[in-house]
């Protein structure tokens, strides 16, 4: 103890009483915290409560005890105990017993999250992931799955979470065909980086989902893309021109150039959504297209070369489109069109088919066309046409064309060429053919 003073202190082990507090006699050059420091102490919380004889609202005491104490931070906890003195007493010696062995490392700081219900934590994780500036539809995705896998597991504490039980649920999930094995990767990733939180923030002393490892979904397509041929292309973005109907809230010139722009710069719907007058620099050579980070899904600002074609038709749509823009918005396709650009397409797609149909000259014809998968948004294999399909034939055409792999993947912007080269690339036995022809012969 310090010169000139003494502890007044009357029990082993911090002894808690109604009043327990350490004083520092006062000296001189004391301040008013050295005077009288609380350590620990029981009250009984202020509150009104209604009179039975009146009827008014009068000041009253709790009727739990509540504890008051510093935590290990030197922060000042408040926390509700007991009804009966004693034990309350008791209940708050064991709170100042166990910040005194964080104190000295005898208690890990991650002991006392795993007491905590797991909500808590996952309202912590939401707000980490909007503070990051996240997409709000990414962290409405990633919460409600992480929320019921959780559920699913029975977690109600982080320390509840087990590989073997999310591995489990997961399966379940699968057998009974709630989702595929991509649905179930995404699950796993949601839950996986939630517990990488947990560690980085002190909360978890480890990952237990970390060897955990996503399936093969190359076994598991629930979803075959097709392809459009060049032709179905071009019928299907004339009938988005000559359409007088607002799909999306977008006119049928403004769904026309989005094709053309998806078809060949392999955009996403999200990524053209965002997109301004000012995300194209035509006169530069090269003429480029810029997708900014926020909104690009590897989270990088993209810079990609347009065709000298495709220049020409967005020049004229630019000039248009500036003169009968409004508001405040400078978004060249505003709004939540993107989430069903699938639905939209099918639709223009639809009326490209029913054109080519009208235009058969003979019965004979007609009857060919409607057996043809030509312009069918499912085809007779199940393939689907949707809006993705587009940047899919975006990179389907860049193998074809023989443009080297690694350029393909950059265009693309892949992570691995092995996505590049198999989940987009689509060939057919025509392809094959040419390929084989292309061999030097005897």
């Amino acid at each position: 103890m310090g010169r000139g003073t003494g502890l007044i202190a009357a029990c082993h082990l911090w002894p808690v009483t109604a009043q327990c507090v350490a004083r520092v006699r006062a000296v001189p050059d004391a301040t008013t915290s050295e005077r009288e420091i609380h350590v620990a102490s029981i009250y009984k919380k202020p509150v009104f409560v209604r009179d039975p004889a009146t009827g008014e609202r009068v000041k009253g005491k709790s009727k739990k005890w509540w504890g008051r104490f510093r935590d290990v931070d030197d922060r000042e906890k408040r926390v509700p105990l007991a009804v009966d003195r004693a034990a309350a007493q008791a209940m708050l010696a064991e709170y100042v017993r166990r910040v005194e062995r964080q104190k000295v490392g005898l208690i890990e700081p991650t002991d006392e999250h795993r007491k905590k219900p797991i909500a808590q934590h996952v309202a912590d994780y939401e707000k980490y992931l909007k503070a990051k500036a996240n997409e709000p539809r990414y962290i409405a995705l990633a919460i409600g799955r992480l929320k019921t896998l959780l559920a699913g597991c029975r977690s109600k504490t982080i320390g509840q979470i087990t590989a073997s039980g999310v591995a489990n649920w997961l399966r379940h999930q699968r057998d009974a065909n709630v989702f595929g094995k991509a649905t179930s990767n995404d699950y796993l990733v949601a839950a996986k980086a939630f517990c990488n939180w947990l560690v980085r923030e002190r909360r978890f002393g480890h990952n237990p989902l970390a060897h955990l490892q996503r399936l093969n979904t190359e076994t598991d397509v629930r979803r075959k893309r097709r392809v459009l041929t060049p032709e179905e292309l071009e019928l299907l973005i004339a009938a988005a021109e000559a359409s007088n109907k607002r799909l999306g809230r977008m006119r049928g010139a403004d769904r026309a150039i989005v094709y053309r722009l998806a078809a060949f710069t392999g955009l996403r719907a999200q990524e053209i959504a965002s997109l301004t007058p000012r995300s194209f620099a035509l006169d530069a050579d090269p003429p480029t297209v810029t997708v900014d980070a926020c909104y690009s899904k590897h989270r990088r600002k993209d810079v990609l070369p347009l065709a000298e074609d495709l220049c020409r038709r967005l020049r004229t749509y630019l000039v248009t489109r500036e003169k009968e823009r409004r508001g405040g918005d400078e978004r060249l396709w505003p709004g939540k069109w993107y989430r069903k650009a699938g639905e939209i397409l099918q639709r223009d797609l639809a009326a490209a088919r029913a054109a080519w149909l009208k235009d058969a000259k003979k019965p004979v014809e007609r009857k060919r066309r409607e057996q043809s998968d030509f312009l069918r948004d499912v085809d007779a294999a199940g393939q689907v046409v949707d809006f993705h399909s587009l940047r899919h034939g975006f990179i389907t055409h860049l193998v074809m064309a023989n443009v080297p792999p690694k350029v393909a993947q950059a265009l693309a912007r892949h992570s691995t060429i092995t996505l590049t080269m198999d989940r987009y690339t689509h060939l057919e036995m025509g392809d094959l053919v040419e390929a084989v022809r292309r061999l030097p012969h005897d």
